[in-house]
């Protein structure tokens, strides 16, 4: 790996870091934030998973995290949204290829070459942090919009992986709306019963671990009633008996500016979920 940002931050270190991902088969980027207890303790970790066009910036430059990381220490990882590079397969607009790799692993071509984006998240990246930062085993995921999907459905699909997940503005059903149909389509083929793998609604029914589920949607959401549509989820959770905080918060939108109102009380819930609540 080559370290190539680090900024203090916090009493902490926010770096971003460079490596071959042998899952993706490319060069890929990733941020850690480092609290100050990291010096002398390992600590849980948050995966974070950002949305449609993101890279590892956005979340780290704009969502005010180091703060709470640092007061309640916990490390954060946030990765990239897709396989980079020049030989990586790629689309017109921002909804598919590159930045949207939308946490799946691609079985159709040209696709399935690179984007294993759910092995990369689940698998080589957390065993890549484990072996060479302070991180104690104790792991908790969230994320926003498309990384929302990516939090929910790696969490429901990896039982006993993480303590804890939470979501902002996910996709909650990528099966029933535009976004996922397009990009599920071109991924996994024609053949939707293979989408339900990767469906948090579809996923919720057959769980074999209850993990609650924390979500906040903003109220004055552009996306909310054509892509996001949480009453789904809520639904889903409902006829499952699988628990489900769903908080609608009037008049925030997409943004980030809702993602930082809030993420203080997300790092609440994944302290309390991983037993280390102060």
């Amino acid at each position: 790996m080559q370290k190539i940002e680090s900024h203090a931050s916090y009493g902490g270190w926010q770096d971003v870091y460079r490596h071959h991902s042998d899952t993706l088969d490319c060069t890929m980027q990733f941020a850690v934030y480092l609290p100050p207890q990291a010096g002398s303790r390992a600590c849980p970790v948050l995966y974070w998973l950002s949305g449609l066009t993101c890279t590892e910036q956005n979340f780290i430059t704009k969502a005010g995290a180091q703060r709470y990381a640092a007061e309640h220490g916990v490390i954060i990882v946030a990765p990239d949204t897709s396989p980079r590079g020049d030989d990586v397969a790629d689309a017109e607009g921002y909804d598919l290829g590159k930045g949207a790799g939308f946490y799946v692993n691609a079985t159709e071509a040209p696709w399935s070459r690179h984007y294993r984006m759910q092995d990369y998240v689940a698998r080589e990246l957390p065993t890549l942090v484990e072996a060479h930062f302070p991180a104690s085993g104790a792991r908790a995921i969230s994320g926003h919009s498309m990384g929302g999907h990516g939090a929910l459905v790696t969490a429901l699909r990896n039982p006993g992986h993480y303590r804890s997940v939470s979501a902002f503005s996910p996709i909650v059903s990528p099966s029933q709306v535009p976004w996922g149909q397009k990009a599920f389509a071109a991924y996994l083929g024609e053949d939707r019963e293979t989408w339900k793998a990767w469906d948090a609604c579809e996923l919720v029914a057959t769980a074999s671990e209850r993990l609650p589920l924390l979500i906040d949607q903003g109220g004055g959401d552009e996306f909310l009633e054509a892509q996001l549509q949480p009453e789904r989820l809520r639904d889903a959770c409902e006829a499952a008996g699988h628990p489900l905080d769903l908080r609608i918060r009037p008049g925030y939108d997409h943004s980030y500016y809702f993602i930082a109102s809030f993420i203080g009380d997300h790092f609440i819930f994944h302290m309390r979920q991983l037993n280390l609540a102060r």
